[in-house]
């Protein structure tokens, strides 16, 4: 294993692809969040129903996520690397500015026209996070990849802390939300500046032009039984993930008369858990990094956020804070995040890399729809514990079969094609 002295790492670790993909995945998660904090308040000067329309208008952003996953990782490797990272950011910006400006659109369909926007940006949305880890994983040397990518996320997830406070602290309810969607949009677009000198990934420059090499044929990844396996694998890892975040935190109001808790919050939850997941991700990176070994790092990192989960449902919060706490512990222990997306990013080769960083992840955030509807199935039978019980057993049951059974792929050389 080659060693390097600190300048070197320095140098490696804060160069100009590592930087750039880290604000982009923090502008990335806080346009992606940014409707589920002003759901209510926009929806409401909007004059319409935040439950019912506000669902839709997140169905639209979720779809918009699957399909811009499947549609930028294809073009990662199909057009470039930087051909994601500077056309993914442009929809989502200019979509969020338009949203700032949904108020003053002389349509009369608000409704519409708020879920076609949510729809773009979530399109542009899909792509930050697998094009950047892949040109982060390509551009940086073995020994540091871990490193670099959890850097990228750790960093990125801020996105969730801030998003939350500018909210808070662009203006009254009514007028805010728009000028926080303006905000996230003039980030995106400041970026794009800085994204004109980054330099494509130089494995993914020398197959480039190879006529003999097929380059981002999602259908690829179906068309032998091992690399389904190894693609299903990739995502049930991440599972534990989402079903933490996107029922433990976002549904934590459905949890709070259980525990007999009056004053919880869902947006302080979530708020809390992407504050334990961002320094998670930072530290995943090196723990792998110290473990020589990406599996063992996330097992025991789900082995964490298991006993946290346990320990939330026996009951043992019984006020807002305790929750919270919770909530920043099972965000602290999912905050393999990064190292999930980097292991995908590892297993397949870089005709079909960026299409596998760039879906997996939004299979991931897919699934939280299915886990959602299993929760409502079985609680309306069991109750609300046991069925997020029930969800948790299967979702780690399967990240931890997936994790165990996966090869590893620390130092794993990156240079192959499919």
């Amino acid at each position: 294993m080659k060693t390097f002295t600190t300048q070197e790492k320095l140098s490696h670790l804060l160069s100009l692809p590592v930087i750039v993909a880290a604000l982009g995945y923090f502008v990335d998660i806080y346009d992606l969040l940014l409707f589920g904090i002003v759901r209510v308040p926009s929806l409401k000067s909007l004059h319409l129903d935040p439950d019912t329309v506000g669902t839709t208008i997140m169905n639209f952003q979720m779809t918009g996520l699957l399909l811009g996953g499947i549609f930028w990782g294809i073009m990662g490797d199909k057009r470039g690397r930087l051909s994601v990272l500077f056309g993914s950011i442009l929809v989502y910006s200019l979509a969020n500015i338009a949203c700032g400006y949904i108020p003053e659109i002389p349509i009369e369909d608000k409704a519409q026209l708020y879920a076609w926007l949510r729809f773009i940006a979530g399109i542009g949305l899909a792509g930050e996070l697998g094009a950047g880890i892949t040109l982060v994983a390509e551009s940086l040397p073995k020994e540091l990849r871990a490193i670099g990518t959890s850097i990228v996320a750790g960093f990125g997830l801020m996105g969730a802390v801030v998003a939350h406070f500018t909210v808070e602290l662009a203006g009254p309810a009514e007028s805010g939300w728009s000028v926080a969607y303006l905000i996230g949009g003039g980030m995106g677009l400041c970026l794009l500046l800085l994204r004109i000198g980054v330099l494509e990934s130089g494995l993914y420059t020398h197959i480039k032009h190879e006529a003999g090499i097929q380059k981002g044929d999602f259908l690829m990844l179906f068309k032998t039984k091992k690399s389904t396996v190894k693609y299903l694998k990739c995502i049930a890892i991440g599972l534990p993930t989402w079903y933490c975040i996107g029922i433990l935190a976002v549904m934590s109001n459905q949890f709070a008369p259980v525990f007999g808790i009056s004053n919880l919050q869902p947006g302080e939850a979530i708020m809390w858990a992407y504050l334990g997941i961002s320094l998670g991700d930072f530290a995943s990176g090196f723990i792998s990094h110290a473990l020589h070994s990406r599996k063992k790092a996330i097992l025991y990192m789900l082995a964490f956020t298991l006993v946290g989960v346990v320990l939330l449902l026996s009951g043992i919060a019984t006020t807002a804070n305790s929750y919270y706490f919770f909530c920043f512990w099972l965000g602290l222990g999912t905050g393999y995040w990064a190292m999930f997306v980097t292991v995908a990013a590892e297993q397949f080769g870089t005709n079909i890399r960026s299409t596998v960083t760039a879906t997996v992840p939004n299979m991931v955030r897919g699934l939280l729809a299915v886990m959602l509807i299993g929760f409502d199935y079985f609680k309306a039978i069991y109750g609300v514990i046991t069925s997020v019980i029930i969800i948790g057993v299967i979702a780690f049951g399967l990240s931890v079969y997936a994790t165990w059974t996966s090869s590893e792929t620390h130092q794993k050389d990156l240079d192959f094609v499919e």
